[in-house]
């Protein structure tokens, strides 16, 4: 994945998107664009057209789950969720991420899905 990249960050915690736009600048990432609930995600998705998204499940007005519906095929989602059953890890494998990481997360865990791509 070139580095140039947009990346959208969609977390309803401004302190996890902050955590993980650090981690992505160290390896080199230096566009990103930042949601806060479901809505936004697929507003800026849609405006930005980003080739990487970093998807919360739990995020106010419209889930993650909900996100994956509209957008799922359309970019690298790596979903990023405190939430990590089976089940769910699944559904977001079937409507098109890429990936899962389970908040709490390490550098190296993210440094890793991302080196995949």
């Amino acid at each position: 994945m070139e580095k140039s990249s947009k990346v959208l960050l969609a977390d309803d915690s401004a302190f996890m998107r902050k955590v993980l736009k650090d981690i992505l600048e160290g390896i080199g990432f230096t566009n990103f664009i930042e949601a806060e609930n479901g809505v936004e995600a697929i507003e800026k998705f849609n405006a930005e057209k980003p080739s990487l998204v970093m998807l919360d499940i739990i995020m106010p007005v419209k889930n993650g789950i909900d996100v994956l519906k509209e957008i799922g095929k359309k970019a690298q989602i790596i979903v990023v969720s405190a939430v990590g059953q089976d089940g769910m890890i699944e559904e977001a494998k079937t409507l098109g991420a890429v990936d899962y990481i389970i908040k709490p997360f390490d550098r190296a865990q993210v440094e890793e899905k991302i080196a995949a791509l």
